[in-house]
């Protein structure tokens, strides 16, 4: 198999930074283009075995492969595949393109025969009010060539968010049917889940915070069901594990008073998606995750990537800023608090504000089923990629 050689193809490049955060939002990208907008796509990705943990059908071991209509193809250094330039070329979170390949759009730019592809930085995705302004800005590179900056985000100003058509309309069928969410907990191996008890996910990055929540849980009621897949998280609750976190198996159950700690297999991402749906609480990290917790209308926190500085508290106070503009202060107060106490390991703080939010899970869950429909602003961000494109 060889890349799509058609002037048409879209190049999308991606490093694997954060496990699974950057290639989870262009895997999704990728197939949303190639599935809805029929763009013959190629995906170019340096760490296939971190690839294959959301995409178990793949081979890290192939230069090339597809899947759902996209082209995945193995990013070394250097670049040891042929490379034919298609009319759109995205690097995704500010990864750099190989030296040959800039090489190729220098010798498109200058010619007089050949057109370079457009060249796009696909940036992370923030909330904070700059993004409006520099989305779609063109930056004159040293060489001649021009990129432009694409941003996600959640205003009309924006390059907007990743959410297939038929996404939240999926959610919703889910969510309408209990039986659902029963049969995916009998498929990951989960049992003694009784129907008033609390079901929450846990995918976040190593904190003391939620040691600390493990510890409110195991006296809480009702009863709480962690479910953990094996990974950051468990590298927190060592002193909760009856073994080394490596030596864990899914199906695994550690029961600690009220609390019971389910060990999940990894997953692909429908399936990510439909056990974030089935929770009645989600804790997410990263990108990826982070916008799946919001389109699968249930309260949540958001363990964002640390930056130096604490810059990253700056863009999640930009975030909860928004998520909570038409939201009273007595509801918004105690998920935001518990957000940024979660974000800080501020372990007595995270939960005085955890059991805070217990008098507004009704109205938070209300919110939460309203936000996608108004996060979205009416397109989203791969409908706003394509016009974009359209219109350069």
């Amino acid at each position: 198999m060889t890349p799509t050689q058609a002037s048409t193809h879209w190049d999308i490049f991606c490093t694997v930074v954060d496990n699974y955060g950057d290639i989870g939002v262009t895997w999704r990208l990728a197939q949303q283009l190639a599935g809805e907008y029929r763009i013959s796509v190629n995906l170019w990705v340096d760490d296939l075995h971190s690839f294959s943990h959301i995409l178990p059908q793949l081979d890290p071991g192939l230069s090339s492969q597809a899947f759902a209509g996209v082209t995945i193809l193995k990013w070394n250094t250097p670049l040891d595949i042929g490379f034919t330039p298609g009319a759109v070329l995205i690097e995704a979170f500010a990864c750099e393109l190989p030296e040959k390949i800039k090489a190729q759009l220098l010798a498109q730019h200058q010619s007089a025969e050949q057109t370079p592809p457009l060249w796009l930085n696909l940036e992370y995705l923030s909330a904070e009010d700059w993004v409006d302004n520099c989305h779609g800005l063109p930056s004159l590179q040293a060489s001649g060539l021009k990129k432009f900056f694409y941003f996600p985000g959640f205003t009309p100003k924006t390059g907007g968010l990743i959410c297939e058509k038929n996404l939240l309309p999926q959610r919703a069928e889910w969510q309408a049917c209990a039986d659902n969410r029963l049969r995916l907990f009998a498929e990951l191996g989960l049992t003694g889940i009784a129907p008033r008890d609390k079901v929450i996910s846990v995918f976040s990055y190593e904190t003391r915070a939620l040691a600390a929540l493990c510890e409110l849980w195991r006296v809480s009621m009702p009863r709480v069901h962690a479910l953990i897949p094996k990974g950051r998280s468990l590298n927190s609750l060592t002193h909760l594990l009856p073994c080394p976190v490596a030596d864990l198996v899914p199906g695994q159950q550690i029961v600690h008073g009220n609390l019971t700690l389910h060990i999940l297999p990894m997953t692909d991402q429908q399936g990510f998606d439909r056990l974030l749906w089935s929770c009645d609480f989600n804790i997410v990290r990263g990108e990826d995750s982070f916008l799946r917790a919001q389109w699968a209308a249930k309260p949540f926190i958001w363990h964002i990537y640390p930056q130096e500085d604490d810059y990253h508290l700056v863009k999640l106070e930009a975030f909860m800023s928004l998520y909570c503009d038409n939201l009273t202060p007595e509801i918004a107060k105690p998920w935001a608090e518990l957000n940024l106490a979660f974000n800080q390991e501020q372990q007595s703080a995270v939960n005085l504000h955890w059991q805070e939010l217990d008098s507004v899970d009704l109205p938070l869950l209300q919110h939460a089923q309203q936000w996608p429909i108004d996060a979205l602003n009416d397109a989203d961000l791969a409908s706003r990629l394509v016009q974009f494109v359209k219109n350069s």
